[in-house]
């Protein structure tokens, strides 16, 4: 009886001890996986897309680019949630230097910083049903560029979108105010009116192009800043289907030369 007590205490020891060994050599390999991948290294940065916050500000074109990595994360799945802690709440106490004005659709299925994989004090956001702007839109653009020195406006578009689809089907009898989105957007259904394809997805592309258009325009602030180079204003889609967000090449085109400023 006692030698059997003894072997099987004998195997126990023996299970505790491997166990420990298996243990201690997967942390062992956790350890050297963790050490490997160095955050922010410059491999890592590659990988991840990352474009310098402070030049994304200074450089309407260089925002460009870092709103298209970080919606290259998103879509790719290995979206880094960057500046969403409680030192950096902490350091926008006393002012915020959002480096991109995002005009976008009011749509609970395109929410801007997480389709762009930004954080706290990234983006300026406006946003209303079929990103239609009104007098107040407007004064929220022209307080993003004056007050808070942001060079890069871009109104973002996405599929399948409802007030867009409205506009196509033009309802009878539409309550309340909802009319006054209607009869903005029904020009860019008029203009591609005669195009293959999904009517609302084509007239979401005119839409955003028509908008570009009227802020460019738009006396006295954002047309004299626009047309000196101080500031960008260019137009996106955002797919529902795939969650990429593709910047329109009608409204890249031509774009003025740059002028930086402090």
């Amino acid at each position: 009886m006692k030698k059997l007590i003894f072997t099987c205490i004998a195997i126990s020891l023996l299970n505790i001890v491997s166990f420990g060994q298996i243990t201690k050599s997967k942390k062992a390999a956790s350890d050297k996986k963790d050490k490997a991948v160095v955050v922010d290294s410059s491999a890592w940065r590659a990988k991840h897309y990352i474009v310098n916050r402070d030049s994304a500000y200074m450089d309407p074109r260089i925002g460009i680019e870092k709103l298209r990595g970080g919606n290259r994360r998103f879509v790719e799945g290995i979206s880094i949630r960057p500046r969403q802690d409680a030192s950096t709440i902490k350091k926008l106490e006393t002012g915020q230097e959002p480096f991109a004005t995002i005009v976008s659709c009011s749509d609970s299925r395109v929410p801007n910083e997480m389709v762009f994989d930004q954080g706290l004090g990234d983006l300026f956001i406006i946003r209303t049903a079929g990103q239609v702007s009104s007098a107040a839109s407007y004064g929220s653009m022209e307080f993003a560029v004056l007050k808070l020195k942001t060079k890069l406006i871009v109104v973002l578009g996405h599929t399948e979108c409802g007030a867009v689809a409205a506009a196509v089907e033009r309802p009878a009898n539409v309550p309340g105010h909802i009319v006054t989105l209607i009869n903005e957007i029904k020009p860019a259904v008029a203009k591609t009116s005669h195009l293959a394809g999904d009517p609302v997805d084509n007239a979401v592309r005119q839409n955003v192009i028509d908008q570009v258009n009227i802020l460019r325009d738009l006396e006295p602030i954002l047309h004299q800043k626009y047309i000196t180079g101080e500031i960008l204003i260019v137009g996106a889609v955002y797919d529902i289907r795939t969650g990429k967000v593709e910047f329109l090449q009608e409204t890249l085109q031509n774009l003025p030369k740059p002028k930086l400023i402090k």
